[in-house]
């Protein structure tokens, strides 16, 4: 059977790559990839999409096509080597007739994705779990992160290593389609739900534009922010490009809900 591959472009999650920036450069970087390998997962002949590389490097997380068309669901792998994955088949416990992607998790295994499954109720589409060895349990709407007004989905998501911060996308859709507008958002957890920051477009001032900012992946850190922006109005001819944001937190402390954990604003 023919073998999956997909190349390392996607590496922007599962590759740590590190810059230098003068202190008085403001603008986001276009990231050049060289020595791109490809990696193949084992048995697995499907589409290959939103790739996510566990904290300790062992399972990838993905999901299939988001056709239309084609029913999207969460999909796992285990690590043999730096370039193979054995498949091991559809993550359980999550996966409905709907759509559910964009796989993203914690240090702890608090899992988190995307899913349209009550969007026509809730106005909601990020949920998450308990992840372990290819099962997902508790699967429940993550609580504060929706503007819960229609047209509007957060089509992307990501956790910080420690739990505490989601970097998410608001994105503008209407019966014709979209997304019209996106930019990234930052939430904070907060018992059981996540509060968005209310000076997350501050900090966030030199990524978000007028274009379309998506696909965020932070360092373990907290000091590098990763995303993908897309011209519009979309086109045959767009061309997403991958940039980074070097020390996202710079140099003016805000100490977070009286919490030690400090961000350093753009």
């Amino acid at each position: 059977m023919k073998d999956f591959t997909f190349a390392l472009l996607s590496g922007i999650v599962i590759t740590a790559i590190f810059y230098a920036c003068s202190k008085q450069d403001t603008a986001s970087k276009p990231i050049v990839f060289e020595g791109v390998q490809k990696v193949n997962v084992v048995s697995y002949t499907d589409h290959l999409m939103e790739p996510f590389l566990s904290r300790d490097g062992k399972i990838l997380l993905f999901n299939n096509s988001n056709d239309p068309s084609v029913n999207t669901n969460l999909h796992w792998a285990v690590r043999e080597d730096d370039l193979n994955f054995e498949y091991k088949g559809e993550v359980l416990g999550v996966n409905t007739p709907k759509l559910e992607g964009v796989p993203t998790m914690d240090k702890d295994g608090v899992f988190y994705f995307v899913s349209t499954r009550d969007y026509d109720q809730t106005l909601a589409s990020i949920y998450q779990s308990n992840f372990s060895n290819g099962t997902a349990t508790n699967v429940t709407q993550t609580i504060g992160v929706s503007k819960n007004q229609a047209g509007w989905l957060n089509f992307d998501v990501e956790v910080s290593a420690d739990g505490q911060y989601l970097y998410f996308v608001d994105g503008r859709f209407d019966q014709f389609g979209g997304p019209y507008e996106a930019d990234i958002v930052i939430a904070k957890k907060s018992n059981t739900a996540f509060q968005r920051l209310p000076n997350s477009n501050e900090i966030l001032k030199n990524i978000n534009t007028d274009q379309l900012e998506y696909a965020a992946c932070i360092s373990e850190n907290d000091l590098e922010l990763y995303f993908t922006r897309l011209t519009v109005p979309i086109s045959a001819t767009s061309a997403p490009q991958i940039l980074y944001r070097p020390e996202i937190l710079r140099m003016n402390l805000l100490v977070l809900h009286q919490k030690s954990k400090a961000f350093l604003v753009l």
